[in-house]
């Protein structure tokens, strides 16, 4: 079989990592790298012994999937000049800025056949994989990524840049429409809101609390999630799991204790991208869709909406 010919697109911190893991595939071969600073496109050039570009447009006709690690006000722009000319894509959260521009990427990917994947890196944590074989019904989910600030990013705010990962998640999981939904924001050291704390009632019952920061002193990254089975608490950042259920024991007794989940060593980057050079080969749908990227874009931005306005009833 012929290799799947790659193109990343925008060779920062992320696009870098997308290299080296399809560097380690050997049904693809990497063809070209584009970003608008020549010096990293050189660099990786030289690195993976393929083409330097600064237009992505370059691209098309050379290869067959890319990667769009852009910031993420050039998303639509970029994505849509590979969907409308056949190439499969791969684009990093969040999916868009506005719902009609993830509308049209979708309705194109759809009209073409095309492999069109959302890049939310958390489904692929080898926690979150390990926690769908025993979570069953969510009544209240506490979530709390804390990051430390970096200027990366803050061409979004905090919940398109941090928060929409457990967005997905929830979603993921809760599988219930939005009933209501409370928000607060504070712009802190951008322009944007840097800190926010939702909180979601869904139609479910379930009910979700959420907080992000990018200016805090250590970095925290957990979900915990809470039924009647049970209690989980997923550690993003050192993939761990603590799963507990309430089950009978001695004379027929309620206790609570531990489920023997296994959480494989996996790199949640490296199965992401071999989970879109899967689909690519074979057709089938990604794990990550376009509609599941509109979907947790289109929440996020209820949220920006409700943080914005607390921010302005601010003194």
């Amino acid at each position: 079989m012929n290799k799947i010919r790659i193109g990343v697109v925008g060779i920062g911190h992320l696009g870098n990592y997308h290299l080296q893991k399809y560097s380690k595939l050997t049904d693809c071969k990497i063809v070209g790298v584009v970003d608008i600073i020549d010096e990293r496109t050189r660099k990786a050039a030289d690195t993976y012994g393929c083409m330097a570009m600064s237009d992505h447009r370059k691209l098309i006709g050379l290869v067959d999937a890319v990667s769009i690690a852009v910031p993420t006000v050039s998303h639509y722009r970029i994505a849509k000049d590979f969907l409308e000319a056949g190439v499969d894509v791969l684009l990093e959260k969040p999916i868009t800025t506005t719902i009609e521009e993830a509308d049209e990427l979708i309705a194109i990917a759809e009209a073409k056949g095309l492999i069109f994947q959302i890049g939310f890196l958390e489904r692929f944590n080898p926690a979150i994989v390990a926690l769908k074989t025993v979570m069953e019904k969510p009544l209240f989910v506490e979530t709390h990524r804390l990051h430390p600030y970096f200027e990366r990013g803050t061409d979004v705010d905090v919940i398109l840049d941090l928060m929409i990962h457990d967005l997905d998640i929830i979603l993921h999981f809760v599988k219930s429409p939005v009933q209501t939904l409370e928000a607060v924001g504070v712009s802190v050291l951008s322009d944007k809101v840097d800190i926010a704390n939702a909180r979601i009632t869904f139609c479910s019952g379930c009910v979700a609390n959420i907080t992000a920061s990018r200016i805090t002193g250590k970095t925290m990254q957990k979900i915990r999630f809470f039924g009647l089975e049970g209690y989980h608490a997923v550690d993003y950042e050192k993939r761990e799991l603590v799963s507990l259920s309430k089950r009978k024991g001695a004379g027929g007794k309620i206790e609570i204790s531990g489920n023997p989940v296994e959480v494989k060593k996996l790199d949640p980057l490296e199965e992401e991208i071999r989970s879109f050079i899967d689909a690519v080969i074979s057709r089938n749908p990604p794990p990550v869709s376009g509609k599941e990227g509109r979907d947790a874009l289109e929440l996020a931005l209820l949220i920006a909406e409700k943080a914005k306005k607390s921010q302005e009833m601010l003194p």
